[in-house]
């Protein structure tokens, strides 16, 4: 399973309601999630590869039972951020829950975009990334924004974004259709035809080389993708 360069979130709450309606705001941002219940968390998480592991960009625990031992075994296996949900206000139960372990508590209900600024912002204390990188004549963010092309902003449909910056992070090596696919779907999504990629990946090409005068994206048969500078 090609796990590198995927952008996974987990969620995990007692209500299949909550885990299915924030999986579904996140997959309307193109970015990959899914959810668990508390019983089948532990479980995942504790006999989860490490690649899997390594794909979860961070956990979001909702409304669960004992759910205070859950960073501790999170951290047993992932640096992930890990963000409680709360359905309300209570200092008494943030402040545990910090105690416990968590980067940051929040209140529902919180929209995906601010989801994702927040553990961004997590990141970015811990690992100092970059928000962006420059390719040639191409300037890619890594925090939702267009990218720009010779200055001006092509605007990109989620999927092509999202496989532009996964080629940025693999600049200089090959990847395959199925590597970009796990990136941009999911390691859990089987509803979706792997065959999709090459869809995403000749619309974006065609835009780039309209700004660009040629194609950045070097493609070859049973071997896959690689960004050229």
């Amino acid at each position: 399973m090609g796990s590198e360069g995927l952008r996974l979130f987990i969620i995990v709450d007692e209500r299949e309601m909550v885990t299915s309606g924030y999986a579904s705001r996140f997959g309307s941002e193109g970015i990959s999630s899914t959810g668990f219940c508390p019983e089948e968390f532990r479980e995942w998480v504790e006999t989860a590869t490490a690649p899997d592991l390594g794909a979860v960009e961070a956990f979001l625990i909702g409304d669960c039972r004992n759910r205070g031992s859950f960073p501790k075994i999170i951290r047993e296996r992932s640096r992930a951020p890990v963000i409680a949900m709360n359905e309300s206000q209570c200092l008494e139960q943030t402040l545990e829950l910090f105690a416990a372990g968590v980067d940051d508590v929040v209140r529902k209900p919180i929209h995906v975009r601010e989801i994702l600024a927040r553990v961004g912002a997590i990141r970015r204390r811990v690992e100092t990334k970059p928000d962006h990188a420059v390719v040639g004549e191409m300037r890619i963010y890594f925090d939702g924004r267009d990218p720009e092309i010779r200055g001006q902003v092509l605007p990109l449909p989620r999927r092509e974004r999202r496989i532009l910056e996964y080629l940025v992070n693999n600049q200089g090596r090959r990847v395959s259709k199925a590597q970009i696919f796990n990136s941009i779907y999911g390691i859990f999504d089987d509803n979706v035809e792997e065959n999709v990629v090459e869809s995403h990946i000749s619309k974006l090409r065609k835009k780039l080389r309209h700004l660009l005068g040629y194609d950045p994206i070097d493609s070859k048969r049973y071997l896959g993708y690689r960004l050229e500078p």
